[in-house]
Protein backbone atom coordinates (compact mmCIF):
# COMPACT_ATOMS: atom_id res chain seq x y z
CA UNK A 1 0.00 0.00 0.00
CA UNK A 2 2.83 2.42 0.86
CA UNK A 3 4.43 1.68 -2.52
CA UNK A 4 1.16 2.52 -4.30
CA UNK A 5 0.84 5.82 -2.42
CA UNK A 6 4.46 6.72 -3.27
CA UNK A 7 3.85 5.83 -6.92
CA UNK A 8 0.73 8.04 -7.05
CA UNK A 9 2.59 10.91 -5.35
CA UNK A 10 5.49 10.64 -7.83
CA UNK A 11 3.08 10.55 -10.77
CA UNK A 12 1.36 13.69 -9.48
CA UNK A 13 4.67 15.52 -9.15
CA UNK A 14 5.76 14.47 -12.64
CA UNK A 15 2.39 15.62 -14.04
CA UNK A 16 3.00 19.07 -12.55
CA UNK A 17 6.65 19.42 -13.53
CA UNK A 18 6.83 17.91 -17.02
CA UNK A 19 4.46 20.34 -18.79
CA UNK A 20 6.40 23.36 -17.51
CA UNK A 21 9.76 21.87 -18.48
CA UNK A 22 8.75 20.68 -21.95
CA UNK A 23 6.08 23.22 -22.80
CA UNK A 24 6.09 24.17 -26.45
CA UNK A 25 6.57 27.71 -27.60
CA UNK A 26 3.30 29.47 -28.29
CA UNK A 27 3.03 31.31 -31.60
CA UNK A 28 1.86 34.91 -31.27
CA UNK A 29 0.56 37.16 -34.02
CA UNK A 30 2.66 40.34 -34.33
CA UNK A 31 -0.34 42.58 -33.54
CA UNK A 32 -0.97 40.57 -30.33
CA UNK A 33 2.48 41.17 -28.82
CA UNK A 34 2.46 43.07 -25.50
CA UNK A 35 2.71 46.83 -25.95
CA UNK A 36 6.05 47.03 -24.14
CA UNK A 37 7.52 44.45 -26.55
CA UNK A 38 6.14 46.40 -29.53
CA UNK A 39 7.60 49.62 -28.11
CA UNK A 40 11.05 48.03 -27.77
CA UNK A 41 10.87 46.74 -31.34
CA UNK A 42 9.81 50.14 -32.66
CA UNK A 43 12.42 52.05 -30.68
CA UNK A 44 15.28 49.66 -31.32
CA UNK A 45 14.68 48.32 -34.84
CA UNK A 46 12.79 49.59 -37.82
CA UNK A 47 11.75 46.18 -39.06
CA UNK A 48 10.46 45.52 -42.52
CA UNK A 49 8.44 42.57 -41.32
CA UNK A 50 8.01 40.33 -38.29
CA UNK A 51 8.11 36.83 -39.77
CA UNK A 52 7.60 34.76 -36.61
CA UNK A 53 6.85 35.57 -32.99
CA UNK A 54 6.73 33.01 -30.20
CA UNK A 55 6.16 33.21 -26.48
CA UNK A 56 8.16 30.97 -24.17
CA UNK A 57 9.43 30.69 -20.61
CA UNK A 58 13.15 31.24 -20.01
CA UNK A 59 14.64 31.24 -16.54
CA UNK A 60 11.21 31.79 -15.01
CA UNK A 61 10.36 34.80 -17.21
CA UNK A 62 8.05 35.16 -20.20
CA UNK A 63 10.18 35.91 -23.27
CA UNK A 64 9.08 36.70 -26.79
CA UNK A 65 11.34 35.40 -29.56
CA UNK A 66 10.85 37.70 -32.54
CA UNK A 67 12.17 36.84 -35.99
CA UNK A 68 12.13 39.72 -38.45
CA UNK A 69 13.75 41.21 -41.50
CA UNK A 70 15.40 44.60 -41.75
CA UNK A 71 16.91 45.87 -44.98
CA UNK A 72 16.57 42.35 -46.39
CA UNK A 73 18.61 40.74 -43.59
CA UNK A 74 17.42 38.38 -40.90
CA UNK A 75 17.21 39.69 -37.35
CA UNK A 76 16.07 38.01 -34.16
CA UNK A 77 15.39 39.41 -30.72
CA UNK A 78 14.48 37.84 -27.39
CA UNK A 79 12.48 40.40 -25.43
CA UNK A 80 10.95 39.98 -21.98
CA UNK A 81 7.33 40.86 -21.33
CA UNK A 82 8.46 44.12 -19.67
CA UNK A 83 10.22 45.20 -22.89
CA UNK A 84 13.78 44.49 -21.75
CA UNK A 85 16.08 42.87 -24.29
CA UNK A 86 17.61 39.49 -23.38
CA UNK A 87 19.70 39.31 -26.56
CA UNK A 88 19.43 39.89 -30.29
CA UNK A 89 20.93 38.49 -33.46
CA UNK A 90 21.95 40.06 -36.73
CA UNK A 91 22.64 38.20 -39.94
CA UNK A 92 26.14 38.96 -41.16
CA UNK A 93 28.02 38.17 -44.33
CA UNK A 94 30.08 35.00 -44.07
CA UNK A 95 33.17 36.98 -45.07
CA UNK A 96 32.61 39.18 -42.00
CA UNK A 97 33.01 36.34 -39.51
CA UNK A 98 36.06 36.91 -37.32
CA UNK A 99 39.03 34.81 -38.45
CA UNK A 100 39.12 32.95 -35.12
CA UNK A 101 35.47 31.92 -35.55
CA UNK A 102 35.90 30.84 -39.19
CA UNK A 103 39.05 28.88 -38.30
CA UNK A 104 37.31 27.11 -35.39
CA UNK A 105 34.39 26.12 -37.63
CA UNK A 106 36.73 24.84 -40.34
CA UNK A 107 38.75 22.84 -37.79
CA UNK A 108 35.61 21.17 -36.42
CA UNK A 109 33.97 20.54 -39.82
CA UNK A 110 36.67 20.77 -42.52
CA UNK A 111 34.43 19.52 -45.34
CA UNK A 112 31.43 21.71 -44.50
CA UNK A 113 30.38 24.92 -46.17
CA UNK A 114 29.06 27.86 -44.18
CA UNK A 115 25.53 28.65 -45.30
CA UNK A 116 24.60 31.45 -42.89
CA UNK A 117 26.12 33.44 -40.03
CA UNK A 118 24.50 35.42 -37.24
CA UNK A 119 26.11 37.45 -34.47
CA UNK A 120 24.40 37.28 -31.09
CA UNK A 121 24.63 40.44 -29.03
CA UNK A 122 23.80 41.32 -25.46
CA UNK A 123 23.70 44.70 -23.80
CA UNK A 124 26.55 45.14 -21.30
CA UNK A 125 27.22 48.45 -19.59
CA UNK A 126 24.80 50.13 -22.00
CA UNK A 127 26.68 48.90 -25.10
CA UNK A 128 25.83 46.26 -27.70
CA UNK A 129 28.41 43.51 -27.19
CA UNK A 130 28.95 40.41 -29.34
CA UNK A 131 28.36 37.41 -27.11
CA UNK A 132 28.70 34.61 -29.68
CA UNK A 133 28.23 33.64 -33.31
CA UNK A 134 25.72 31.16 -34.69
CA UNK A 135 26.90 29.48 -37.86
CA UNK A 136 24.74 27.25 -40.07
CA UNK A 137 26.76 24.70 -42.04
CA UNK A 138 26.02 22.25 -44.79
CA UNK A 139 28.16 19.14 -44.37
CA UNK A 140 29.65 17.00 -47.12
CA UNK A 141 26.69 14.60 -46.83
CA UNK A 142 24.25 17.53 -47.26
CA UNK A 143 23.12 17.79 -43.62
CA UNK A 144 22.65 21.13 -41.89
CA UNK A 145 24.51 21.66 -38.63
CA UNK A 146 24.26 24.75 -36.41
CA UNK A 147 27.24 25.72 -34.27
CA UNK A 148 27.59 28.33 -31.57
CA UNK A 149 31.07 29.82 -31.40
CA UNK A 150 32.62 32.28 -28.96
CA UNK A 151 34.11 35.44 -30.53
CA UNK A 152 37.64 34.16 -29.86
CA UNK A 153 36.84 30.77 -31.44
CA UNK A 154 37.87 28.87 -28.30
CA UNK A 155 34.38 27.61 -27.37
CA UNK A 156 32.41 25.80 -30.04
CA UNK A 157 29.20 23.82 -29.52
Amino acid sequence: MKTLIRLIACAAIVALIVPSVWAEDEKVEADKLPQKVKDTLKTRWETDKITVATKTMENGAVVYDIEMTQDGKKREADIKEDGSIVNFENEIAIKDLPKAVADAVKAKHPDAKIKEAMETLVIKDGKDTVDEYEVLLVTGDNKEVELTVSPDGKKIE
